[in-house]
């Protein structure tokens, strides 16, 4: 089984090392990290891109593209969210060497119960797979 460890919003990259061995010190090596922002002043989730390659020194690393477009509480009474960052940091988590991609992908994203500012459109769902393969095999 594998385990997936969200990194908090509050935590470094750093300080991820220590939930990495936790895991493997109960015996299952299976283990990776998912990268979705920290916490930047008031409702506002930023991803330090630097954050990946850091992780990637311990385990394997998801980039959460969803909740990387968060802006928390930023809606009011809900979350809020910039959508219209996706793509680029996409690409941006690809090019940083990333090992997987997380979204949340809604076809009426305004209608979306959770996360409605920030789930992918499915229309959009192939065009961005096929920018960040591309990436990805230039990294690679």
């Amino acid at each position: 089984v594998a385990v997936n460890v969200k990194k908090g919003q509050f935590a470094s990259p750093w300080e991820m090392r220590h939930a990495v061995e936790k895991v493997r010190g109960a015996g299952n090596d299976r283990v990776f990290l998912t990268e979705r922002g920290s916490s930047f002043g008031y409702n506002n989730l930023v991803v330090d891109m630097r954050s990946l390659q850091v992780m990637r020194e311990f385990a394997p690393v998801v980039f959460d593209l969803t909740h990387s477009m968060q802006l928390p509480g930023g809606a009011g009474s809900t979350t809020g969210g910039m959508r219209e960052f996706g793509e680029m940091l996409a690409r941006a988590a690809t090019a940083a060497g990333i090992d997987g991609l997380f979204l949340e992908v809604h076809d009426n994203p305004e209608a979306a119960l959770s996360d409605a500012s920030t789930q992918w459109p499915l229309e959009k769902l192939a065009p961005l797979l096929e920018q960040v393969m591309a990436i990805r095999a230039v990294v690679k």
